[in-house]
């Protein structure tokens, strides 16, 4: 798996030291420990781990330029935790409302000494006096549903990065009066052959 995530992080150009990449590994080793127990994910393939939750997530590293990044419906931590570990001097917070999931995330910041990661037991909806510069997730079904329950957590000059398979432009179609798409961006993550993609938004005007 050391080869592999070494080779994976080199295809997505990304800089990591030692201990990154072994903080990388003890992560994916953990998700795969704790997943026998608590089934964290449907994914139970260490290789489709590698490639479905740590290399996906970090395929968007190099679009991450905000200081605070709220990642709403993290589930087990990703894409927060991978992009936390590639990048310390961003600020994360995982948000989730499964308890399971939220006591993994939390051991794994100890384990990994993340001092650069926050979590969030809560439904989005009940968060409230909180603003981030991003917003970030991979797990919502729509678009419109992601804005609609984030909105209130974005600053003015913020931007929701949000993480898709395929995209149909006309999924923000009802979204044009508020948020206006910023960019878009096709990933190409190692080892999958699936369509990824990254859509920027942001509060328009």
């Amino acid at each position: 798996m050391e080869r592999a995530l070494t080779k994976g992080l080199d295809q997505l150009n990304l800089l990591s030291d030692q201990a990154q990449q072994r903080q990388l590994l003890c992560l994916l080793e953990q998700l795969i420990k704790w997943n026998k127990t608590y089934n964290l994910t449907a994914i139970k393939n260490p290789r489709e781990c590698l490639i479905l939750h740590l290399l996906d997530s970090l395929a968007v590293t190099p679009f991450i330029k905000q200081q605070t990044i709220l990642d709403v419906g993290t589930g087990a931590g990703f894409p927060g935790l991978p992009l936390a570990i590639m990048l310390p001097q961003t600020n994360f917070t995982l948000l989730d409302s499964n308890n399971k999931k939220i006591r993994f995330i939390r051991q794994q910041i100890h384990e990994l000494k993340l001092t650069n990661v926050e979590v969030i037991h809560s439904r989005v909806e009940d968060v409230a006096e909180l603003q981030y510069d991003g917003i970030i997730s991979r797990a919502f079904a729509s678009i419109e549903d992601m804005v609609d329950v984030t909105k209130h957590l974005l600053t003015k000059n913020g931007r929701w990065l949000v993480m898709k398979g395929v995209y149909k432009g006309s999924e923000t179609e009802q979204l044009k009066a508020t948020v206006t798409e910023v960019s878009y961006h096709e990933l190409n993550v190692p080892g999958l052959d699936a369509r990824r993609c990254l859509i920027q938004l942001a509060f328009a005007g």
